[in-house]
């Protein structure tokens, strides 16, 4: 259901728009669904979204935004990640409420994962 004046679709850029849905079907079990081939879309994945194909990425020491998914088991889900290319730029840390590390996708989109345990 859309929620009005909700967060409710986000977009990254990606220079290779195979490797970051290979990284994100491997790590996560996305599916995508592509729109030509500049664009590709997932939803279902507590917010829908896209990659759009461009020579950038999204990296919190340039100020972007930090898209942080939630794990109930924090070491295995680091390692799926590195399983399917993701690196680790960020190892795992403390903080008040819980764990967390950061880990950039192939084409350079830096997320994080934390665990209330």
């Amino acid at each position: 259901m859309l929620e009005h004046e909700k967060l409710n679709y986000v977009e990254f850029a990606s220079v290779d728009l195979s490797k970051t849905k290979a990284f994100f079907e491997q790590a996560f079990s996305w599916k995508f669904e592509d729109y030509g081939p500049e664009y590709t879309a997932f939803n279902g994945q507590g917010l829908d979204g896209g990659f759009f194909k461009a020579p950038l990425s999204a990296d919190t020491r340039n100020g972007s935004a930090l898209l942080v998914f939630y794990s109930n088991n924090l070491e295995a889900t680091q390692q799926k990640i590195e399983a399917a290319g993701g690196d680790i730029v960020k190892p795992i840390f403390s903080f008040p409420g819980g764990r967390r590390f950061h880990f950039k996708e192939p084409c350079g989109n830096e997320f994080a994962v934390w665990s209330d345990c």
